[in-house]
């Protein structure tokens, strides 16, 4: 009982992790950002990001860390 609550647990954690993963921004702009040179993004439109960034990371590292622990914990109770 307690193998399938953890199996099913470390599968809805290991799916947000790849949502959250793939959903934040990347941190280059690319072959875009070096030919043109130079950033497009004002104050405001940098600072309003910071704060979605900053949740995604938390989310991620969150994430990342009981995907860890579950896997651990299920390595052992199915050993």
């Amino acid at each position: 009982m307690l193998k399938n609550i953890l199996i099913v647990l470390d599968l809805i954690v290991t799916t947000v992790l790849i949502v959250v993963v793939l959903a934040q921004e990347s941190k280059t702009a690319g072959l875009s950002q070096g030919i043109s040179g130079g950033s497009t993004d004002t104050f405001f439109g940098s600072n309003k990001s910071a704060t979605s960034e900053a949740i995604m990371r938390r989310w991620t590292a969150f994430c990342a860390i009981a995907f860890v622990i579950l896997s651990f914990t299920l390595s052992f109770i199915l050993s």
